[in-house]
Formats: structure tokens, C-alpha cells, sequence
């Protein structure tokens, strides 16, 4: 039996209706990979509280759970663990997301996110998306 690993996603969306990515850096396993900001739950998290918390050290910027809404999420094998990540939707933040540790990032139209290759968790999002945007 292989451990499971608990990882929340965000997918910010801005007026425009783009999504913002960001490309893992230098030094990270898949790095150069795009994919949603995020990152592991810790055991005395809630998924939202986790991504709360991972948007304001990621990209220096404030949200709450109640502007997190739940839209769908990937389960994926990978081999030495098996990773269950819920993807929220977050249209309301305050500030300026920034890349605060080595990433870059980019603002893309949702039709466009299969074009940036991403983590293979991560691909089957941008369906749900793409037909919500």
C-alpha cells in the first residue's frame, strides 16, 4: 500500500478570466513543470486553512476560506505515493500575487493551460476548468 499524500491546489482566477500558474523551480522534483499554486495539508489543517496558508507564503497574498470554492479534484498514482489534491476556485485576494519562492508565474486564458506542461495531477483540472471559464 502505497501513503497518501493530501495536497490542496488553487486556481486564482483575475477579472479577465485568466488563471495564474506557476512553473516549479530549480532544485524541486518535476521542476520546470507548470502547474496551480498549492501545497501539502498538514495534519492540523483543513484543506482551505492549508491554502490559505500556501497562497500567502507562495505569492504574498491574502484570502479566506469563504472565497475558496470548491470546483474538483485529481487523484494520481505515483508510484511511491498516491496523491489526492483538491482544486478550489479564488476570484477575491488581496495584493499582487508574486513569486515568493523561486517560481515564476504567468496569468494564461483557461483554453491555453494545456499548451504549459504540468505534473500529470494536475492535466485533468483544466477540463473542469475550461468548462466552468
Amino acid at each position: 500500500m502505497t501513503d497518501l499524500l493530501l495536497v490542496v491546489c488553487g486556481a486564482l482566477v483575475d477579472t479577465d478570466g485568466r488563471v495564474l500558474i506557476c512553473q516549479r523551480p530549480e532544485g524541486k522534483s518535476m521542476s520546470g513543470l507548470w502547474e496551480f499554486p498549492g501545497g501539502k495539508v498538514e495534519p492540523d489543517e483543513t484543506p482551505e486553512g492549508a491554502l490559505v496558508r500556501e497562497l500567502r507564503e507562495e505569492l504574498g497574498i491574502e484570502t479566506g476560506a469563504r472565497c475558496l470554492s470548491p470546483l474538483s479534484f485529481a487523484s494520481h498514482d505515483y508510484g511511491d505515493f498516491h496523491l489526492l489534491m483538491p482544486l478550489y476556485l479564488c476570484r477575491k485576494w488581496e495584493g499582487i500575487p508574486m513569486p515568493r519562492e523561486g517560481q515564476q508565474v504567468k496569468w494564461v486564458w483557461p483554453k491555453n493551460l494545456a499548451d504549459y506542461p504540468m505534473p500529470p495531477a494536475d492535466k485533468p483540472l483544466i477540463a473542469a476548468l475550461t468548462d466552468l471559464l
